[in-house]
């Protein structure tokens, strides 16, 4: 339970919550107190008691990292965020992806999306609908060269057409399954098949918020 905050802690919350949001991360304690015009003692003692209150944490007791918290002293979603690329084209050699094949950016809750390096890419066409994964999309892929049977992958097909199907591996082709009856399994030679990401989640396009 959070215990409320004085005028004045509440002056210094509103301050850092603003700051993180413009910058994602706090500011430092020096310069807190310098944009508050008050001493760095003062803005100290503001942020242990405020901690001691349950609105923020602190990685480490010396830290100047510092974490606002919600109600229930879970980290405030404006700590989280964090931006990956939309990328336009698929090659290989992921996750060594050049600036020019950017096609915008997303943003995801870090706190869900821990994974190294992830990508989005655009879906075009509904087959992976049964899966859930509609036309416009963003999968969000973990860069992957590697699958297991069953996983849904984005793999490039002769170096050039990137699909995102859902992987299986015989003993003399890959098998690479829609999730839409409309249309047929593609079957594979091995040297025609680079995995080059693992879906590990979706931001719904405008076909699915309709």
């Amino acid at each position: 339970m959070q215990l409320p905050p004085t005028s004045r802690q509440q002056q210094v919350l509103d301050y850092l919550r603003q700051a993180i949001a413009n910058s994602g991360r706090a500011p430092s304690l020096r310069r807190a107190a310098a944009e508050l015009g008050v001493s760095h003692a003062a803005i100290a003692q503001i942020i242990k008691a405020l901690e001691e209150k349950g609105h923020l944490k602190r990685e480490g007791r010396y830290s100047r990292r510092i974490y606002l918290l919600n109600r229930a002293r879970q980290t405030e979603g404006s700590h989280r965020w964090r931006e990956i690329p939309i990328i336009g084209r698929v090659t290989a050699g992921l996750p060594m992806y050049a600036q020019n094949e950017w096609n915008g950016s997303t943003v995801l809750d870090a706190a869900v999306f821990r994974g190294q390096n992830l990508f989005a890419l655009r879906i075009r066409g509904d087959s992976m609908k049964n899966a859930g994964i509609l036309d416009g999309d963003l999968a969000i892929c973990e860069p992957r060269q590697y699958a297991r049977n069953g996983e849904i992958v984005v793999a490039l097909i002769h170096s050039e057409e990137a699909t995102v199907k859902r992987f299986f591996l015989h003993k003399d082709h890959i098998e690479l399954r829609p999730e839409n009856a409309a249309y047929p399994s593609m079957r594979y030679e091995f040297a025609e098949v680079l995995v080059q990401g693992k879906l590990v989640g979706l931001q719904r396009g405008p076909e699915g918020i309709k």
